[in-house]
């Protein structure tokens, strides 16, 4: 949740997008290795963290 907090206030102070960029690189980073330390009812969060890695490859937003 720190992550996301650092993020929206980065986009509140206007930061520039490869600011924005590393810190959301950084929030797929800890998803996967919190994905790895738990196994039972993540399917959600894998879909999600997929979906976010393809949006990030794409250019793209991801949407929920």
């Amino acid at each position: 949740m720190h992550r996301l907090d650092r993020i929206e206030a980065l986009e509140r102070e206007g930061a520039g997008p490869k600011q924005l960029l590393a810190e959301v690189r950084e929030l797929l980073r800890e998803g996967e290795a919190w994905l790895e330390t738990e196994r039972e009812g993540t399917e959600l969060t894998v879909d999600a963290l997929e979906r976010c890695r393809q949006a990030h490859d794409a250019g793209a937003a991801p949407v929920a």
